[in-house]
């Protein structure tokens, strides 16, 4: 069973005990979440499409930690007119453990 939901202003496809990295959520290390904004299931039966959101459908996780992703190095440059410039920027994140997925009440039972 899998499904897409929307993190965070990005979508991720979720299954159950997988663990991923989204932006950084406001709650704290160890706390749960649940995520509404789910826009597509499947059961390994029956695929259901949302319109925008499947209702009723919800996925449940817990934050494991919070970090900051690896630099990335910007660099812009305009040849032959001496113009260099370099940035960095590391990304906030937290990484999510999936607990549940849950369909009308039912949940995702098998691993």
């Amino acid at each position: 069973m899998y499904a897409i939901v929307e993190i965070a202003g990005q979508q991720f496809k979720v299954e159950k005990d997988q663990k991923i990295f989204v932006h950084r959520l406001a709650e704290k290390e160890g706390a749960n979440v649940t995520f509404d904004k789910v826009l597509l299931t499947d059961d390994g039966k029956k695929v259901t499409i949302g319109t925008p959101t499947v209702t009723g459908a919800a996925v449940k996780a817990k934050v494991l930690s919070h970090m900051r992703g690896d630099k990335v190095l910007v660099f812009k440059k305009k040849r032959r007119k001496g113009y260099q410039k370099l940035n960095g920027h590391r990304q906030d994140l937290s990484q999510i453990e999936i607990e549940e997925i849950s369909l009308n009440g039912k949940t995702s039972a098998k691993k």
